[in-house]
């Protein structure tokens, strides 16, 4: 429970800063729309579907690295202490 609030979490501040960079400020307002509704719909469904896209990726990203992990013959501790012993 506590990964998926991590995960949940991280997801929350990459979409902001996705969100961030493409406010139109920082491109000297070139796509500044007719209606203002529109353009809060559009920063919005923006945010919910970065925020989708980064917390999917997180969890391929986890399930990647326990593959990689399980597809060694000596992963994890034991097999460090296996290659300390002389």
């Amino acid at each position: 429970m506590a990964q998926r609030i991590i995960d949940g979490v991280l997801s929350a501040l990459a979409g902001l800063v996705s969100v961030l960079l493409s406010w139109p400020y920082w491109r000297d307002f070139e796509y500044w729309p007719e209606s203002h509704a529109m353009w809060w719909l559009y920063i919005a469904v923006g945010y919910v579907l970065a925020v989708y896209v980064f917390y999917v990726f997180l969890g391929s990203l986890r399930t990647l690295f326990l593959h990689d992990e399980q597809a060694r013959p000596d992963a994890g501790r034991d097999g460090l202490a296996r290659e300390e012993r002389p």
